[in-house]
């Protein structure tokens, strides 16, 4: 006999477990189905894990500091397997706290691979069917291959892959200069890797703003990192114990790279096959699902969210979406849709990036006035203090309204939201400005950049 739910969740990604903690808290009877761990790839496989190993990284980084001071230490015989098996420790302890969740909401888990049999009615491949009002699709996505390098995560790694590493190579050849290709350079190139990025388009983290990415790529390069961009890959052949890859240029120049291990970080694509008949009005462009307000298909009493449609792919985004769906379902008066101006991005690499809203370049390109700003973080006595003067707080805005935030530089990831706040808020930047700040703080760098809207810098 089929149970019965107010509404029924595939996937226990971000996306999804939000999305049935809010519908039961809301009061609504939920079950969700997962074909592998609770918290889905970002928590097992992504997001997590990759921080953990960030954190072991930038501690390997500091023995340099530590040198400096005279203390002897022989990293010869680093434990990368340590390590790796720290990040998968972290990963397991908020997995079971996703399912502790579950069972403190009353929420039905489901171990199974799931689709959706007709409009009310979901699949298990354990054979139950469960009977839903609604149903959100939180399936997420996968990693992106390319042409010509099979991944088969021994030697041609995806992110999983390289996140399954015991033991690391000598070289590292990463195709794609994006967040997730820039935070393994970090990592690989912090416990000795020689790595070597190569990217398409004309810089790293093309999504970012420019001045960014061009300041970061060139403290990546003084970290020992090789970065090309405008350059693709055309093939990979297999040696004894390595690969020779050939790349081609803008120019059609040819250069060939030997490597021992390539990570292929093109990008992510949805897992939207096979999730519902084929005679559902719910359409899709480009593999992503097509939503309307509160993330509603076509089809009445469907939704999708996170990675399966076309908004941007953060943990974060995902969770916001389930929220609104759940609301929705639930009879509450949530906003129809997030605000792409007030979704905030990280990249954690060391100097870490932080931001919101457009780029300079888009601005540009609309033809949109704006003013900018910038403080560098060497003006910050914090910040020279821990030796961390790399990076700026970059604010553009008009008729003292910020419109988006850009910051390199350490803890960018934390101070982001400081500035988020002021713009989500309606504030104005002198409610920053005159607001003591701590000091010595990271967060002097923001008040000093607010100040600079009315041009009252103190430390520049």
């Amino acid at each position: 006999m089929s149970k019965n739910y107010d509404v029924v969740i595939i996937g226990s990604g971000p996306g999804g477990y939000v999305a049935a903690i809010r519908a039961s808290q809301l009061g609504l009877k939920t079950g969700i189905a997962e074909k592998e761990k609770a918290g889905g790839i970002c928590l097992n496989l992504g997001c997590i894990p990759s921080k953990s190993l960030i954190h072991h990284a930038t501690l390997f980084r500091s023995i340099k500091e530590l040198s400096r001071m005279g203390v002897k230490s022989d990293i010869t015989k680093a434990d990368y397997s340590y390590i790796q098996k720290e990040s998968r420790i972290a990963a397991e302890k908020l997995s079971k706290g996703v399912h502790f969740l579950f069972k403190k909401n009353n929420i039905d888990f489901y171990r199974a691979r799931a689709s959706i049999l007709s409009k009310n009615k979901v699949q298990l491949s354990t054979g139950e069917s469960l009977n839903a009002k609604n149903i959100i699709i939180a399936t997420g996505s996968r990693p992106r291959g390319i042409p010509g390098f099979t991944i088969d995560e021994k030697d041609i790694l995806s992110s999983i892959g390289a996140l399954s590493l015991t033991e690391l190579p000598g070289t590292m050849l990463i195709i794609g200069g994006g967040a997730i290709g820039i935070e393994f350079a970090y990592i690989f190139n912090a416990f000795g890797v020689k790595v070597h990025v190569v990217e398409v388009l004309d810089r790293i983290l093309p999504r970012e703003d420019m001045e960014v990415a061009d300041t970061l790529t060139r403290i990546l390069k003084r970290q020992g990192i090789k970065i090309n961009t405008s350059i693709k890959p055309l093939s990979c052949i297999k040696k004894e114990d390595s690969f020779s890859v050939i790349l081609e240029n803008d120019s059609g120049e040819k250069q060939e790279i030997v490597t021992d291990k390539i990570l292929i970080a093109a990008g992510r694509i949805p897992n939207s096959e096979q999730l519902y008949p084929e005679q559902f009005v719910i359409k899709q462009t480009k593999g992503f699902i097509d939503v309307g307000d509160y993330y509603q298909t076509a089809e009445s009493g469907i939704f999708a969210i996170g990675d399966v449609i076309d908004t941007p792919q953060f943990a974060h985004v995902a969770s916001k979406e389930g929220e609104i769906a759940a609301c929705y379902i639930a009879g509450n008066n949530p906003p129809a849709r997030i605000d792409p101006d007030l979704i905030p991005g990280a990249v954690y690499c060391e100097p870490q990036v932080g931001s919101f809203g457009p780029t300079e370049q888009e601005l540009k390109k609309e033809n949109i006035q704006y003013k900018k700003v910038i403080f560098p973080y060497k003006g910050a006595g914090k910040a020279v203090a821990i030796r961390q003067v790399d990076g700026f707080v970059k604010l553009l805005y008009e008729d003292k309204q910020i419109i988006g935030a850009h910051i390199l530089g350490s803890e960018a990831s934390e101070l982001i939201h400081q500035i988020l706040i002021v713009k989500k808020a309606g504030l104005l930047p002198e409610d920053c400005a005159s607001m003591i700040h701590a000091h010595p703080t990271l967060s002097e760098t923001v008040m000093e950049a607010m100040r600079g809207i009315d041009g009252w810098m103190i430390h520049t």
